[in-house]
C-alpha cells in the first residue's frame, strides 16, 4: 500500500463508523509529494519556500472528502490533539466558533452552502513527514496554485468573502470561514491534522495548501496570521 493509500485509508476511517456494513467513502482530491525547491514550483506539486523548517527531503499527503464525518466531534479551545493515527502525530484545529464568526447555518451570497446534517460540507486532512521537529505550523487552504514566490499562492480561501483583503477580521478569518490546519510534529518531524467546514468549496477558486511558520493567530486585526509561508502544496480541491 502506497503512503497516499495509506494515509486516505486513515482518514477515512476517521470520518465513519467501520464496520462490515459501512464502506469508507471515497476521496474527492489526493495529493501525496516530495517537496521541491521553489524554482521547480511549474513542474512539482509541492515546493518550499525555506529548507530549514521544510527540507527537500520532506513528504506531504493531502486527502479531501466531500462529506460531514460520522462522529466527528468538534474540539474546543485551542490546545491540540497529540494522538497517533498511522504512525503520525495527529493534531486538530480548533472548531469553535467565535461570538463574530459568520453561522455555519447562515448561507453566504458568495459561498457554497451545505444543508445541515451527514454527507454534507468538506473534511480535508493533510500529514507531513521530515519537516522540522517539535514545531507546531499554521496551514491553510489558499485560492492559487504554488509558484516560485511564496505571495503566489493568494489568500487564504474564505466561504464568506471579506469585502476587505488581507482578511484579518476574526469575523471572516477563522476556522468556520476558512480550511484551518494547524499541526504540530513529533520528535520525527511528522505531523497530522484534519478538519471539517460545512461548506464546499466554489469551483476552481479552492486550488492550494499553504504551511506557514507558526500556528495561526486569532485576535481582532491579526486574526489567520501565521507568520511567513515556508511551503506550498498544488491540490485540485473539488466543489
Amino acid at each position: 500500500m502506497s503512503l497516499a493509500m495509506a494515509v486516505t485509508a486513515a482518514a477515512a476511517a476517521s470520518m465513519v463508523a467501520v464496520s462490515p456494513a459501512v464502506s469508507p467513502p471515497c476521496p474527492a482530491a489526493v495529493v501525496q509529494a516530495t517537496f521541491a525547491s521553489a524554482a521547480q514550483a511549474r513542474d512539482h506539486k509541492a515546493v518550499t519556500y525555506d529548507t530549514k523548517l521544510v527540507p527537500l527531503s520532506a513528504k506531504v499527503v493531502v486527502v479531501e472528502f466531500l462529506g460531514k464525518p460520522r462522529h466527528y466531534e468538534h474540539e474546543h479551545g485551542h490546545d491540540h490533539d497529540h494522538q497517533h493515527m498511522g504512525g503520525a502525530a495527529r493534531s486538530t484545529p480548533t472548531q469553535s466558533p467565535s461570538p463574530q464568526s459568520p453561522s455555519p447555518q447562515s448561507p453566504s451570497p458568495q459561498g457554497t452552502q451545505s444543508p445541515q446534517g451527514e454527507g454534507q460540507g468538506t473534511f480535508v486532512g493533510v500529514w507531513v513527514r521530515g519537516v522540522k521537529a517539535h514545531h507546531t505550523f499554521g496551514v491553510h487552504v489558499h485560492t492559487k496554485p504554488c509558484g516560485t514566490m511564496p505571495d503566489d499562492s493568494g489568500p487564504h480561501y474564505q466561504n464568506m468573502k471579506d469585502p476587505k483583503q488581507p482578511s484579518v477580521n476574526p469575523k471572516y478569518a477563522n476556522p468556520r470561514n476558512e480550511v484551518w490546519l494547524d499541526l504540530t510534529t513529533n520528535g520525527h518531524g511528522e505531523g497530522y491534522a484534519k478538519t471539517h467546514v460545512d461548506w464546499r468549496f466554489r469551483d476552481s477558486e479552492a486550488r492550494s495548501v499553504v504551511i506557514h511558520e507558526h500556528a495561526t493567530a486569532t485576535g481582532k486585526g491579526h486574526a489567520g496570521m501565521a507568520g511567513t509561508r515556508v511551503a506550498c502544496v498544488k491540490v485540485p480541491f473539488k466543489g
